[in-house]
């Protein structure tokens, strides 16, 4: 029992098992302390750096500052682009623990329609740099940002900004020629300086804001800011201010503007006004416009597509980008062009019979009047508004003379020093019909040439241009908008060659053609020079929407709206130091004598005799009067 007993327990080795695992037991602990210390001496000394940087960059962080964008104003000082206080919603995506949660909150909060859920949502994802805010909705109200902050808590990485937001106080008058700021698109993301627009949420897009972009926008700036660990701002800690944009002085004129863009009450056309001298645009209105406002802070998908559905294009910069047949408004152009190549002199004389024969050919180029305007000259063509004597004057010049005249007046070029988006619109060439269409030039074609019909097209802008040179005898000047940056006028580029021609006599005998319009007893424009009290030179046009047959009349009556002719008129005042000149288009009006050459009255009006021109019904009355009689293209 006792030898049983002893085999069962050995006290000996009990005592060993315990010293080995006490030695054990002891042995991990020194390991694992001196792990542990090793490991904080390696964090403490040798990664110091690292980590104190880190936390640093936790503590304090570096914010952009957006610099505030220039204003603009018109020439006499008057603002027409400023900048007004608003609530910008910001999103920083890094500081968003759940992205959908917070953007499904935010829905909620500021109750968005839901066409606006999707746009809400494609802002969130635009590509930032890291930790940069994302703008989500701009002009929050008082209702959304006291919700906003109501919930504040539950919205970590979501901020309310308080910042400059731009606003066109006459935006549909001022729409196209000022143009307008938008959010900043993924496209543009990509080619901007990031630094110089970190913080920044709007860009210039169209028209001036996009022309002088870089001068207005300014120069970011940045502080450094402590934060607590939910991301608040706690403290600044330095900054470097940002600096602000520069402000524009326009050479545009707010009145005349506004008079313009009444003057063509709603109907679709431009009017542009040019200062002879200088080439400061003193006015450019593309009708019918639109609320450029809608575009800062965001236009609806709904307004945005109503206006792109719009049958009457209220988005298309017409003064710039619109191109017509410049109907009989170039027969001075081509006057002065036969003039300088020896075709015909001032009293060169042409039989008229109503029509005008090519040689060996059947068919029959008719006059605006059917039965001819008999024997005409140079001036009595312009102011009757001959055909014949230009279907002649063309035929004999040949397209290669007439496009490198034509061209000389700017016509198939862009003339705008600073007019962002202009088109070139198209002075007709041999060269070019081979290119385009492969085909030769025909003789017929050159005909329609002469009468400003057929592959010519032409902007407001450039007639306005070309007349303006015409006005000043041949000296070019360069239309631009800009007037001064700052305190500083505007550079201007070096203008094109101007026009000489050897007698400056013929300059005196083309405008009294164009004065005749106005005054002369068979004028065109004959109604509207009546009390004139200064003398203004002018010529009307009439351009084709479509080509009649040859045995075919026009009767606006039997036509659709749109497929009536254009109206147009382009002039200049006063003879002897001209002031200003005007081009206007009125689409599918009709005769140019009768419904644009009284707007181009008002305007020269309104500059000259610097008192309020006649009310728009006045003129609507005076057109309505001139219906009933026969009238020139």
């Amino acid at each position: 029992m006792r030898n049983s007993r002893q085999a069962l327990k050995n006290p000996e080795q009990e005592v060993r098992i315990f010293r080995w695992r006490s030695l054990l037991a002891a042995f991990l602990v020194v390991a694992l302390t001196a792990t542990l210390m090793g490991r904080l001496a390696y964090l403490q000394v040798v990664q110091h750096e690292v980590y104190i940087t880190r936390s640093e960059k936790n503590r304090v962080r570096v914010e952009p500052l957006p610099p505030t964008r220039g204003l603009i104003y018109d020439r006499n000082g008057v603002l027409l682009a400023e900048n007004r206080p608003t609530y910008n919603l910001t999103l920083v995506r890094e500081r968003v623990e759940d992205l959908e949660a917070t953007l499904a909150l935010l829905v909620e909060l500021l109750e968005l329609p839901e066409d606006e859920v999707e746009a809400f949502r494609e802002r969130s994802r635009q590509r930032q740099r890291p930790f940069q805010p994302a703008l989500l909705m701009s002009d929050l109200d008082e209702v959304q940002i006291a919700r906003l902050a109501v919930n504040r808590h539950r919205l970590p990485g979501v901020e309310v900004e308080a910042q400059l937001l731009r606003y066109y106080p006459d935006a549909e008058i001022m729409a196209h020629a000022l143009g307008y700021v938008g959010r900043i698109n993924a496209e543009e993301l990509q080619t901007l300086d990031t630094g110089n627009y970190a913080g920044t949420h709007f860009i210039g897009k169209t028209g001036v804001e996009r022309q002088y972009e870089s001068l207005l926008h300014g120069q970011a700036g940045l502080r450094q800011v402590e934060t607590n660990a939910r991301g608040r701002v706690l403290r600044e800690l330095g900054r470097s201010d940002p600096v602000p944009g520069q402000n524009l002085t326009l050479t545009l004129d707010k009145e005349l503007q506004t008079l313009a863009y009444e003057l063509l009450d709603g109907r679709r056309g431009s009017i542009v006004a040019i200062e002879p001298a200088s080439g400061e645009i003193l006015a450019m209105v593309s009708a019918p416009g639109f609320d450029s406002n809608q575009f800062v802070t965001g236009i609806d998908t709904a307004s945005y597509r109503a206006l792109q559905d719009d049958i009457d294009l209220p988005l298309f910069n017409r003064a710039i980008r619109g191109q017509y047949p410049p109907g009989s408004t170039i027969k001075p152009f081509l006057a002065l062009a036969g003039l300088a190549e020896g075709v015909i002199t001032p009293d060169t004389v042409v039989r008229d019979p109503g029509y005008y024969q090519l040689p060996n050919d059947t068919r029959r180029y008719r006059n605006w009047l059917r039965w001819g305007h008999g024997r005409v000259d140079m001036e009595r063509s312009i102011a009757v508004s001959n055909n014949t004597y230009y279907y002649q004057l063309a035929h004999e010049l040949g397209i290669d003379r007439l496009h490198m005249h034509m061209t000389r007046f700017g016509f198939g070029q862009r003339v705008g020093h600073d007019v962002f988006g202009e088109s070139a619109a198209l002075m007709p060439s041999r060269e070019w019909k081979r290119g385009r269409f492969n085909q030769p030039w025909y003789p017929g074609e050159t005909l329609s040439v002469g009468i400003g019909q057929g592959y010519w097209m032409v902007t407001p802008l450039q007639l306005a241009t070309a007349t303006a040179v015409l006005a000043n005898r041949g000296e070019w000047i360069t239309p631009h908008l800009a007037r001064a940056v700052g305190d500083e006028p505007v550079v201007m580029a070096p203008a094109p060659e101007s026009v000489h021609l050897e007698n400056d006599q013929w300059w005196d005998r083309v405008f009294s053609g164009m004065e005749k319009v106005l005054t002369g007893h068979e004028g065109t424009a004959r109604r509207t020079g009546v009390g004139l009290e200064y003398r203004m030179g002018g010529k009307s046009g009439t351009a084709q929407v479509f080509s009649l047959g040859q045995d075919q009349r026009y009767n606006a009556e039997e036509l659709a709206e749109r497929l009536r002719d254009h109206a147009l008129f382009m002039a200049f005042a006063p003879l002897e130091e001209p002031r200003i000149a005007v081009s206007v288009i009125v689409e599918n009006a009709g005769g140019g004598s009768t419904h644009a050459a009284h707007l181009a009255r008002a305007m020269t009006d309104a500059w000259l005799l610097e008192e309020e021109a006649p009310e728009v019904e006045e003129l609507r009355e005076r057109i309505e009067s001139d219906n009933g009689r026969v009238a020139g293209n």
